[in-house]
């Protein structure tokens, strides 16, 4: 199983998926879970990606099958752009193309204005520049999980992130997805969201960047997005017909296809 420390006492797994042909050089592509997942929430973009570059699926520290956290540990922003930068450079590769959705797509921001000559394209998928008004939800969420458990807190805070379009079965995946995620993982991580915000980060960005939201998202309006995309050089906006603010897990067909023109296209 692929793990690496990337600081005391906090290691990262991650998963590879490469239908290359191996005669030939490929590209990488590394993906960014949002909150309370794994590397399995893009396991729909795989099949469009893997053929022509080698996708890595990081689980975030804490989140799938890298170990879990105490609710104390210390949840910084810069140390989860560490993490990345810490496996771009573990992989060998000189440059990725980075992809993250909804908080991975914040970090995925970060990584690529704090370490530009890392990344190649980005694509931010339903993440925003800022949590800060994450402020007044977060403390009801982690009584709520202290109480009841992390199952109920996903089911009852779905409905928004998912939208309502997504058939029953298609909703149970996610929450039995989401539900694996240790309830002191997301105690400290919680904490933490409220604080991020990189709105003023993003102009230093190079990559040529993609960022993707919906119509109804209530992680921030069309035009809130368009303030930060907008400031970013070489950057493209595209705005899908949803009520979900996760658009890679209500839409994953047509976003990993958009995901697969922006970097394998011209």
């Amino acid at each position: 199983m692929p793990l690496l420390e990337t600081a005391p006492g906090v290691s990262i797994h991650y998963t590879v998926d490469d239908f290359t042909d191996p005669w030939a050089p490929s590209p990488t592509v590394l993906m960014l879970h949002g909150l309370a997942e794994s590397g399995e929430a893009f396991r729909a973009f795989v099949p469009y990606l893997a053929r022509r570059a080698r996708v890595v699926r990081m689980d975030l520290r804490g989140y799938g099958r890298s170990p879990a956290l105490p609710a104390d540990h210390p949840w910084h922003l810069d140390s989860l752009v560490a993490d990345v930068a810490a496996l771009i450079f573990h992989l060998g590769a000189p440059r990725v193309h980075l992809a993250g959705g909804k908080i991975g797509g914040t970090i995925a921001l970060a990584t690529a204005a704090r370490h530009p000559e890392l990344v190649d394209r980005l694509a931010v998928l339903g993440g925003p520049a800022s949590l800060t008004n994450m402020a007044a939800r977060t403390p009801g969420w982690r009584a709520q999980i202290a109480a009841e458990g992390v199952r109920p807190w996903v089911r009852g805070s779905n409905a928004g992130r998912l939208g309502t379009r997504m058939s029953p079965a298609q909703l149970q995946w996610w929450e039995d997805l989401m539900s694996q995620t240790a309830a002191s993982t997301l105690d400290g991580f919680l904490q933490m969201v409220p604080t991020v915000d990189v709105t003023a980060e993003v102009e230093h960005i190079q990559a040529r960047t993609l960022v993707v939201t919906t119509t109804g998202s209530g992680l921030g309006s069309v035009e809130e997005v368009r303030a930060w995309q907008e400031r970013i050089s070489h950057s493209l906006l595209v705005v899908l017909e949803s009520d979900s603010y996760h658009v890679a897990a209500s839409d994953p067909d047509r976003t990993a296809m958009l995901v697969r023109d922006f970097i394998f296209g011209e």
